[in-house]
């Protein structure tokens, strides 16, 4: 299978620079399976697609991205616009796309995992979302308190890393104000006082949070968790359960499933997916039975 035409796609800063420090070694690591490896190497969203695009223009066979969630975002939107199968090699912060899809989370183990399904033709099919008119989302879109703390983070300069999420999240629960909230889907109609919303096409975001713990990105249906009106003390021990999966036994906790969805109502929310910014309510999303293809 050396003849095989493959592009990798790498995001140098993902990870705090993982990403540009192990390029090296998954380059060589692809280059057995292919003997036209294009590398595409952008800082920006716009140039990678368009170095993207011209990869696909002289003949692509499949598209490795090295990153973190927000590069395997971008390699999303181009594989499944282009019909070109996806392989993911983890080199971020959170990496819950690999996480939920089973893949290693090393990414020399994952580049060699990839090699070894493009040695063989191995190949998987996995449900996309899909917002209407726009992007796609291979994992979770959130909105309410969740997608607060991601607003204040973008905005904040200082700390770095993980404390500036947790001064955030001290921030936004001082600010907790419960929304209206009116969740639609194929299943009925939900109106309620809401705290955040998260619809899941696989159960990670945040970096292995299983906000929705049973989503299976194969059965064409989004896992839905709703958690209701709740105190700022409530929430805080809401917290901890959220890193197991227990959460959705809370009685302010509501699971459903669907494969349309439109969520909006009387609030100031603002919507993220795959960790990246969508913008405001209301928002209309659709599950897309095998929209995307993998590698492995």
């Amino acid at each position: 299978m050396a003849g095989l035409r493959v592009a990798l796609a790498v995001h140098p800063a993902s990870g705090h620079g993982a990403a540009g420090r192990v390029a090296p070694v998954v380059a060589e690591r692809l280059r057995a399976v292919s003997s036209r490896l294009t590398v595409v190497e952008a800082d920006t969203v716009e140039r990678s697609r368009a170095l993207m695009v011209r990869a696909r223009d002289e003949g692509l066979d499949a598209l490795v991205v090295l990153g973190g969630d927000g590069s395997a975002h971008q390699a999303v939107q181009f594989c499944a616009e282009h019909g070109v199968p996806l392989g993911v090699v983890p080199a971020g912060t959170g990496n819950d796309l690999v996480r939920a899809l089973g893949m290693p989370a090393d990414p020399v183990a994952a580049v060699e995992a990839v090699v070894a399904a493009l040695r063989v033709g191995a190949r998987r099919r996995i449900d996309l979302g899909r917002v209407a008119g726009g992007a796609w989302f291979a994992s979770v879109l959130c909105a309410g308190f969740d997608s607060a703390v991601n607003e204040r983070v973008n905005r904040m300069r200082w700390p770095h890393g993980r404390r500036r999420y947790d001064l955030a999240i001290v921030a936004e629960l001082a600010a907790l104000r419960p929304s209206r909230l009116v969740v639609d889907t194929d299943g009925g109609v939900l109106e309620l006082a809401a705290t955040m919303v998260a619809v899941g096409n696989t159960a990670y975001y945040g970096g292995g949070i299983p906000v929705c713990p049973e989503a299976d990105p194969t059965d064409g249906l989004f896992d839905l968790t709703v958690v209701g009106e709740v105190s700022r003390v409530d929430l805080v021990r809401m917290l901890p359960t959220i890193r197991s999966g227990a959460h959705v036994g809370h009685p302010a906790v509501r699971v459903l499933r669907a494969r349309r969805v439109s969520l909006g109502g009387d609030n100031e929310w603002v919507a993220y997916a795959d960790g990246e910014r969508l913008g405001p309510l209301p928002v209309v999303v659709e599950c897309v039975p095998g929209a995307l293809e993998l590698v492995g």
